[in-house]
This record gives structure tokens, sequence and C-alpha cells, in this order.
């Protein structure tokens, strides 16, 4: 754990309710306002706001947005300003902070903050609530016998790993459909960090290595989120690729690498789907705090991106620690201002003062703080809550609980198959099922990323529903087993605060004979293997990112004995992250990746292994032979060791797949990597011109050649000439997944590249450029599987875009290069 959030964990032992965080669950409900009178000028009705008899400047709908929001303003005192460029706190707080006055946090209890009310102007408050695998706001509420409960969707490597923007955006809609009907206005995600390492605690929230993956993804989110009339705060902006000492951690990250990868995803997601807001996160990049860079917020997300929304801080983002804030601590609130950081979360008393004194000063000027209030209230006009929605409190959860059950098994991944021994669709023979996991299901991870729903379908659910024969005496002695640790578990983290990092449950210890009388009487052995991780700390190698003794242990003796007797063994991951596969993968005939999928994972693994569903997710991030082939294992999560203060990113832009092919290092499960139950044949490549203009459309006919129906995703990379700076082998550029193609059946593919996919950022031009000579485009079924190749030929330099250098380098290295051959 680490040291800032140690403190935080102890403090949250001394609220009323166990945990800082847990506190949220505690508020009281207050009533949203739904109505205001009316007030008839000239024979035209406007809602009177504010009550006061009279048609203000501001209630004036027949003027433009702009005109009202600036008729506010220069009505505003400094003290308003102040209070709504702060948070309205956030239940529990006072246990840091003391008092914070009147929250307004019980509009929806178990929401994770907002922003202030005005009567006078007839601004409501706002409220946002977390987070990336849906609403989290509190199931239940004091004296009140409804409940509250959300969808638990699949986690983001699972919806990620479906590779298919339209259910993506369709999962939005199920999300952005439960916010709006709990009467919040803004749904603090998506999460899309890069994966620069697998140990990153909260990769599970995150889509990809890739920062193609990653910003399709997200902006595909975002507009079926944003589609319903709530908004969206895609986080954490930028560079925060740890949790270990997360609030002060310094990343030292080059130019390029910046803009490559760690800005690459969030500039896709701006441009594709515009975003209500943007959460700065906790780092700092450079030795500048993030929600303080001017370059960040200001030159790089709204002039060069054209962002047109708010920037938030991440809860008590800027602040030198969690410890700090009982000390009196506080963030640099003029500098979060100056940077364009609009609105500090969750906003406590301290800053409020602060902020205040320097308005009256003029250490903060008028012209700041009156654009950053402009910002935020054009963010409220937005809001269903100022339209006096009148949201029901009753989602259509069933509905979702399909779009769920759908996304997690087409996110799924088959990692091994041989042998025929997938699908099982033999009902009528029975299935030894292992693996405390398989009872104990894991729906998604800790923190801010979980949600709290009202169930889970365990595995062992999933194959009773669906009908498979069970062996009664494994059920009969893993469930109580499973139920004991699962409850054992709850209590340790709830004594330790929300933030206790989850433990991997103990597996049932068998002895060799009563396996192998398994093995006599079941056709197939299922074995789960689980894992989870979440907010505040990052994983470990032993006996997480590789597998426990006692896993290899019920592995090996599963294996010998069911092969033995010539029969199979399939092993599903319930896990959020990448773990090591190399060392006992030919133990199984079958591998399927089942992420955490959610609320309804044991229907979903039931519809694919039976069959229902032919799988078709693929790999969005690599899995190594050992942790130590990345190349981020040198320097994560930094120096020194024992309580990191600084970490490099010297492999610069040698991330993921881009490192280990570009260096021959041979992966577990290559970046790209999914089978099927069918077989795909790729051909007649062909592109509309052999020299690049404006785009290039690049076609491939994709054919269904088994016997199965099923869908393939075609991923298309370019391999660009590295004359002037060093550049991976290949890059991911363009991606689509086929419809349900019909045995026989064939689709034509068209993917197409513009100008900025052929161009790498030269940090000498500071500008995107694009190298005259031969790009190779190489389409297939993975990073390494390339069914198709062809050429197209740049005849002259392209500079594509020059932009002004940004977060100048604190500390001097050399970014990872490939030797020239």
């Amino acid at each position: 754990m680490n040291k800032n959030e140690t403190t935080l964990l102890i403090l949250s032992k001394k609220a009323k309710f166990a945990g800082l965080f847990l506190a949220l669950l505690a508020a009281s409900p207050l009533a949203k306002a739904q109505n205001n009178p009316t007030v008839a000028v000239g024979g035209k009705t406007f809602k009177d706001l504010n009550e006061n008899g009279k048609l203000d400047i501001w209630e004036d709908t027949g003027l433009s947005v702009d005109k009202r929001i600036d008729a506010i303003i220069r009505q505003m005192t400094n003290e308003e300003k102040v209070n709504l460029l702060i948070g309205t706190g956030m239940p529990g707080i006072e246990v840091l902070t003391g008092p914070v006055g009147d929250s307004k946090q019980g509009l929806v209890p178990g929401a994770a903050g907002g922003t202030a009310n005005f009567d006078r102007f007839g601004i409501p408050a706002t409220v946002v609530a977390d987070g990336p695998a849906g609403l989290r706001i509190a199931p239940t509420r004091e004296n009140d016998s409804k409940t509250y409960y959300a969808t638990a969707f699949p986690v983001g490597t699972a919806l990620a790993s479906t590779w298919n923007k339209t259910l993506l955006e369709e999962v939005g809609k199920a999300m952005g459909n439960e916010v709006k009907e709990y009467g919040v206005d803004v749904l603090l995600a998506p999460a899309l960090n890069i994966q620069r390492n697998p140990l990153n605690g909260r990769n599970f929230e995150y889509y990809s290595e890739d920062p193609l993956i990653s910003g399709k993804t997200a902006a595909a989110i975002v507009n079926g989120i944003q589609s319903q009339g709530v908004g969206t705060s895609i986080k954490h902006f930028a560079a925060n690729n740890e949790e270990t000492n997360r609030l002060t951690i310094n990343a030292h990250v080059s130019e390029r690498a910046l803009r490559e990868l760690y800005l690459r995803n969030f500039e896709i997601t701006v441009k594709e789907s515009q975003p209500w807001t943007v959460m700065s996160s906790y780092n700092k990049v450079n030795g500048v705090y993030t929600s303080d860079s001017r370059d960040l917020l200001t030159q790089v997300l709204r002039n060069e991106w054209g962002f047109k929304g708010i920037v938030m801080t991440d809860w008590f983002g800027g602040f030198p620690g969690f410890e700090s804030i009982r000390t009196g601590g506080i963030s640099d609130v003029v500098k979060q201002m100056n940077a364009g950081n609009d609105l500090l979360m969750p906003g406590i008393p301290a800053q409020k003062k602060v902020l205040l004194e320097a308005l009256n000063s003029g250490k903060l000027s008028q012209e700041v703080a009156d654009l950053n209030v402009k910002r935020i209230l054009e963010y409220v006009f937005r809001t269903p809550t100022f339209a006096h929605y009148k949201y029901s409190d009753s989602p259509d959860l069933n509905a979702h609980a399909t779009v769920t059950r759908n996304a997690a098994a087409e996110g799924m991944v088959l990692l091994k198959n041989e042998n025929g021994a997938l699908p099982f669709a033999d009902k009528q023979k029975e299935v030894s099922l292992f693996g405390v996991t398989s009872y104990a299901w894991i729906t998604g991870g800790t923190g801010s990323g979980s949600v709290n729903n009202k169930h889970t379908v365990s595995l062992l659910e999933g194959l009773n529903a669906a009908g498979y024969k069970l062996d009664k005496e494994l059920v009969e002695l893993y469930k109580p087993h499973a139920e004991k640790e699962a409850a054992a578990e709850k209590e340790r983290r709830k004594a330790r605060g929300i933030l206790a990092l989850p433990e991997r449950l103990p597996e049932m210890k068998m002895d060799d004979a009563f396996i192998a009388k398994k093995a006599e009487t079941s056709e197939i052995a299922f074995v789960t293997l689980g894992r989870n991780s979440g907010e505040g700390g990052d994983r470990v190698v032993d006996n997480d990112f590789n597998l426990a003794a006692e896993e290899i242990e019920m592995l090996d003796k599963i294996s010998k004995a069911f092969h033995a007797k010539g029969k199979k063994i399939v092993v599903i991951l319930n896990i959020g992250g990448v773990i090591e596969t190399a060392s006992w993968k030919d133990k199984a005939d079958a591998i399927l990746l089942a992420w955490q999928p959610g609320q309804e994972g044991g229907h979903s693994v039931a519809d694919v292994i039976s069959g229902k569903i032919n799988p078709s997710g693929k790999l969005t991030m690599t899995f190594p032979v050992k942790y130590t082939d990345h190349a981020s294992a040198k320097n994560f999560p930094g120096e020194p060791a024992d309580n990191p203060t600084d970490v490099t990113y010297q492999e610069g832009v040698y991330v993921g797949y881009r490192y280990f092919n570009t260096f021959g290092i041979k992966p577990s499960f290559e970046f790209g990597y999914g089978k099927s139950y069918t077989d795909f044949e790729y051909s007649n490549i062909r592109t509309n011109s052999k020299t690049f203009n404006d785009l290039l459309e690049v076609s491939v006919d994709i054919k269904n050649t088994g016997k199965a129906s099923g869908k393939e995703i075609v991923e298309l990379y370019l391999s660009a000439p590295g004359k002037t700076i060093d550049k991976p082998k290949s890059e991911l550029k363009a991606y689509a997944k086929t419809k349900e193609l019909n045995p026989g059946e064939t689709q034509t593919v068209t993917l197409t590249l513009h100008k900025k996919d052929l161009a790498s950022f030269e940090t000498a031009k500071s500008a995107w450029v694009a190298e005259p000579g031969t790009y190779k485009i190489l389409v297939g079924a993975s990073s390494l599987d390339i069914r198709q190749k062809t050429e197209i030929n740049l005849t002259k330099e392209l500079v594509i875009e020059k932009v002004q250098h940004i977060l100048p380098a604190d500390k001097q290295f050399e970014d990872l290069k490939p030797k020239k051959e």
C-alpha cells in the first residue's frame, strides 16, 4: 500500500461507516427541484428560475446561451464565482477537512461530488458520479424501502476486446440511461490511460496498450452515454499509468512518447466524441502537476484539439498526498485556474478561502476566473438537472442486463482451443467445476471503478441455468468454501477501508485420489483462475501476475488426472488484466479469457462455452512470456524502490507490441490475437491508389471457410520508413469487425488511412511528419498473423501538423531505440 493512501485508510477507520468513501452510502436524500413558476412577457411564457416574479436576462430563452451566461457572470460576486469553481465536497469528507458547509451530494446518495447551486440565478446544483463499469451510487437510502441498484457492465479490458464500436455505443447508451434516470448529470468515465505496464492496479478500467484502440473505444462509449443527454468525464489526463504514490509521482516522459502514445488516445476521443468534461490526473509530468499544466489543459486540449468542455481535477488533484489535507495543505489553486482547470474536486473550505483571497487581491485575474466560471455555466446549462428533467429512479435494469451479457460474451478471447475442446454443448455428460472463483465470481475491480449491482451471476449459476450437468460433490464442497473465503475477504476489506486492495481467495485442498475419481466420472473439467485489483495500489509479480503455488499444483493434478483418462480440461480466466500464461498453458486443452465480465458473467461464459455465441474477442494488450519481458519492467513503479517519487518512461514509444515486435521478443499471446470456432480466409487486398494523397482506402475480402458462423476482426498495421527517426516495426492504424458471417460467406472490409496515420512526431521539428518512401500495409488477424500485404509510396515529406513544444524535460535521459540494421 502506498504511504499516501495508507493515511487515508487509517483515517477511514475512524469514519462512522468504516471508510471515507463508504461514507458516500450514508448521505441522506434531498429532493431535486423539478418545477418553477412561470413568467409571461409579451405573450410568451418563461420559467421563473429564481422565483422573483420577473424575467431576468438569464431566464430569457429567446437569447443565446452566451448572452444569458454573460449576464449571470456580470452579476456574480467574487464569492459566488469561487463557490462555483470549487466542488461541493463529498459525503464523509469531514473526516479529513472538518465541516464543509451545505454539501449537495444528498441529491443522489453515493454520488462522488457536484457543483454549487445559486438560487438567485436559478442555477441548480449538479451531480457527478463514478464510474467506468457503470454508475456507482448508494443502492439503499435512509428511511427509504426502494432500492437504487445499477448495472455492473464488463470492465474496460473486456469492452475493448470486442473491437466493436457499434456494440460499445450500445453499452454507452445503457450506461447513460441509468445516469439520467437516477438524477446524475455526469458519469466520471471512461478511463482510458495506456496500459504501459501489466502491474498497474487499474488496468482493468483501461482499454489497451495501443492509443488507437483506446481512443476509438472511449469515443464510442462517450458517444453512447452522451446520446442520452448526460455528460462524461474522460480520465485521467495524462500519463497516469500507475497507482503507486499516484498523488505525487513525477512521470518523466519524452514529448514524442507523450504525443504518440499518452496523449494520442485522448486526442482521438476528444475529436470524435467531444466529452462534456475531462478529468486531469493526480501525477506530475516532467515536474508539473497535470492540473497545473497550461501546456496540457489549454495549449494541447483546447487550442490544438478544439475541446469545448470543462476540466475538473481528480479528487484532491494537486494535493501533495492525502495526509496533507488534514494538515492544512492544499493544491495551488491559482495555478490550476490559470492552467485551465475549471473545477476543483471534490472541493474543501481551505481551497475556497485561498481562491477568494487570490481573486480579491488580483493574484487571480477576473478575466481568468470569468472564463473558468463561463465554462462551468455552459456545462450546467447542458445538464438534465438544469432542464428540470423528471428522472424516474427506475431505469430498465432487465434490458441493460441483456446488453451487458451480450457485450461480455463478445469481449471474451479464446486463447487456446485444441482437440475440439470447445464448444462443449453436451448437457448430458458430467462437468467437474474446479477453482474457488467458479463459485465466487469476480464481476469487476474495486474502488471508483466498482458498481453497486443487485446480483452477480457466478459461473456455477450460469452453467446451471444453461442446463449443464455438474458434479454435485464438487459443488457441495466448493460452495461453502467459497462463501466462507469471500465473507472473510469482505470483512478484511471493510476493516481497512474501501481502498484496501483485494486479495486472491485461497483454493480448496484436494488430493490426487479425489481428483482421479472426478476424472473417472466427468467428461470434462472446467477450472477458473481469478484475479482482482483496484484503485489505490499496483499489482505484484508473485502470486498475482504469476500463479500461486497452490494454483499450479491444482492445475497439475487436474491436468494429469483428466488427460490420463483421455478427458479435456478448459481453463477460464476471470481476470481484469494480464497474467503469466506461458508456463502452464500446455496443461489446458482450451483457455477462455473471460475477463471480469460484469454482473451477467456466468451466463456470458456459458453462452460461449456452449457455442451459443462464437467467441470473437481479441487481445488489446500483449501477454508476455514473463513479466521482465516488458520494457517498462525496469523502471516500474519508479525510484526509489521502497517509496517512489519519480518514474522514467525510458522505453519511449516502445510500449506493448511496439516493443515486443520491434525487438523480436516472443510473447505468450500477441496483441490482436484471438481464436474462433471457425476459420477465416483473407484475400484480394487492394487500395484506391498506389500513392498517398489526403487519404487512402484499403479493401480486403474476408471469407468464413469454417463450419460455424462467426465474426472476424480485421487489423491494419502500417510499417513506415524510418530514415529520419526510429519507428516501431509496425503500428495499428485501422480496424473493423465483420458482421456475423455464415459458413462460406464473404464480406469486403474497407479501412481508411488518414494523413496523420502515416506520421510520427519529430521533436526537433515540433511537428507530425510523414517521411517520403515506401509504406508497407499489413492486414491480418493479429499483430503477428499478417494475411495480406501491399505497399504505397509517398513521394515527398508531408508536415501534417506543426505544434508548440510542451512540458519540457526536467530530467535528461535517452529514449530506447532499436539498433540500426
